[in-house]
């Protein structure tokens, strides 16, 4: 299997080429990407626990499904492979935001990201991929939010960005990001 690529950017998320994403990782190199967050009719958003076998940050919880655009592909069109692929399910998203954000990991690798962050609505049960995903809960995101200041070291650094400076960009209860 041919390792996957990442598409590199600029800090304009113009695309000025294409690399291995283990190289990228390891030369902290800036990439696209993108952060799905799913929500159900309570209001409550799906996180998921990272595999125990994921080459960083295993075992660490975060927002419904991350990953990386392949070349030719949209952002919507990437959230929604990559949501079948890790929780099992597909459904509309919209797109909210972006951010560039680096965040080194203790085996060396850097995640240098240029994020695009898309929310969706879903009632079911996911399907998660064992591979990808160790596990997903429901939760409200005041309790979320609680939870990372009482124990930070719980999620992965891309979600705590989010919540910090991107929280009213995920918050489907304001009326004001609505549609």
């Amino acid at each position: 299997m041919l390792e996957e690529k990442v598409i590199l950017v600029n800090e304009k998320d113009e695309q000025i080429g294409l690399m291995p994403k283990m190289e990228a990782h390891e030369k902290a190199l800036l990439h696209r990407a993108f952060s799905v967050f799913v929500f159900n009719d309570k209001n409550e958003l799906m996180i998921q626990q990272r595999a125990l076998s994921k080459y960083h940050t295993p075992g660490l919880w975060t927002n419904t499904c991350c990953s990386h655009q392949r070349e030719g592909e949209s952002n919507l069109e990437a959230g929604k492979r990559r949501l079948q692929e890790e929780m099992g399910f597909v459904t509309e998203l919209e797109e909210r935001t972006s951010f560039i954000y680096k965040a080194p990991f203790e085996n060396g690798l850097t995640e240098h990201e240029y994020d695009h962050i898309m929310i969706g609505r879903f009632n079911g049960e996911p399907l998660i991929n064992p591979e990808e995903v160790e596990a997903y809960k429901w939760m409200l995101l005041e309790d979320v939010k609680m939870d990372m200041k009482n124990n930070p070291e719980v999620y992965t650094a891309w979600f705590k960005i989010i919540f910090d400076k991107f929280y009213e960009f995920i918050n489907i209860n304001d009326e004001s990001n609505s549609k």
